[in-house]
């Protein structure tokens, strides 16, 4: 059996961990550049705890508070520049996926001279930075992983910048920090951590260890997903096994990359706005029901950790969750097909899907049949 892991990432969970752990900050250097986006680190509180642990152990902080959603290229070399001109020795990410992303390439651009065509290459001259994050949803994982995706505006998709250098040295969790999140949002990022652990397991690049991992998350977020209601209030319980379970999702992808569903995705996302998670739900299905013959054995058990019976009762809650609302033109659809065909995750497709599998797979879960 050939087997390789790899998590160095020191995991900080709990309500509240920064508080209680504030400490940990001032391992990692005297300033701070605490990269996010506009609203959310402050509307949920941590933006605030984490300024005042820096503060209780002397370490100074600026704040780059103009990520974008998706952020390009040219967004996190704006926040590269100014990591510079304050002369931050480290770097804390707070907020969803994006913030999280974009810190890793502000740690990697704000000691490094690279061209966009190979700042996505690595190894690089120099180390980067290290890395705090923080999230703020529970969906992504990137706490927990060596990926920093951005959009490629002159490329118009989304590209992965992925270096064993870009894991967050530390990871505080606390799903205090999710409460205030619209219910849109809790359900799109709940969405994206379960693409992700059902991707892992059927990635070609699956392991013992990764799929172990990505099983305890989907019996964490299959539950909890069946508790979100629109009507009532998310209980802290439930955002506590999101966020975890989100978590997990973001260590197995991290040995394992994604699959061909991302791949797909991301076109859905730039040309038409959809979230990504959303984005990822909407194909999810259709992707299972494809891979099924080659993987029935993994499928069952991703149905049997969720407390499922079949890909129907699957197909139910997401639809429960997320209502379909984009339909692809045949121009669109062939654009996207090759778009998809480019990302390297459709390699750790099983099996590996042609141009038509990929046609139809769009077809099937946008209604263009």
């Amino acid at each position: 059996m050939d087997l390789s892991y790899q998590m160095p990432t020191q995991v900080i969970f709990g309500k509240g961990c920064v508080k209680k752990h504030g400490d940990i900050f001032g391992h990692h250097g005297k300033k701070a550049l605490i990269v996010t986006g506009k609203n959310s680190a402050r509307i949920s509180g941590a933006l605030e705890e984490v300024c005042a642990a820096l503060s209780s152990v002397s370490v100074s902080w600026s704040v780059y508070d103009e990520i974008q959603p998706n952020p390009c290229i040219e967004n996190v070399r704006d926040a590269a520049d100014k990591a510079r001109s304050e002369k931050a020795d480290f770097i804390i990410g707070i907020g969803g996926g994006s913030p999280m992303d974009a810190a890793k390439a502000v740690a990697v651009l704000a000691v490094n001279n690279l061209a966009d065509n190979t700042l996505f290459s690595g190894p690089y001259e120099k180390m980067p930075l290290p890395v705090i994050a923080v999230p703020t949803t529970a969906g992504t994982g990137s706490e927990v992983t060596p990926y920093s995706i951005l959009t490629d505006m002159s490329n118009k998709t989304k590209k992965n910048l992925s270096h064993v250098t870009l894991f967050p040295r530390v990871a505080f969790l606390d799903a205090t920090y999710t409460e205030k999140l619209p219910y849109e949002v809790t359900v799109n990022t709940a969405i994206d951590a379960l693409s992700h652990s059902v991707e892992s397991i059927l990635s070609r690049k699956s392991n013992a260890m990764s799929t172990m991992i990505a099983l305890e998350s989907l019996r964490m977020l299959g539950p909890a997903l069946g508790l979100l209601d629109d009507t009532l209030t998310i209980d802290f319980q439930t955002r506590e096994k999101l966020l975890l379970g989100a978590m997990l999702g973001g260590m197995a992808i991290a040995q394992t990359g994604t699959t061909v569903v991302h791949a797909m995705g991301y076109s859905l996302t730039f040309f038409n706005n959809i979230d990504h998670g959303k984005a990822n739900g909407l194909l999810l299905c259709e992707y299972l029901s494809y891979v099924q013959t080659h993987n029935l054995k993994k499928i069952a058990g991703i149905l049997d950790a969720m407390g499922m019976n079949s890909l129907e009762e699957l197909q139910s809650l997401i639809n429960k969750q997320m209502k379909p609302s984009l339909t692809l033109t045949d121009e669109e659809i062939s654009l996207y097909t090759e778009m998809a065909l480019m990302a390297k995750s459709v390699e750790n497709t099983v099996p590996k899907p042609t141009a038509a599998d990929i046609r139809t797979l769009y077809r099937k879960s946008l209604g263009k049949l």
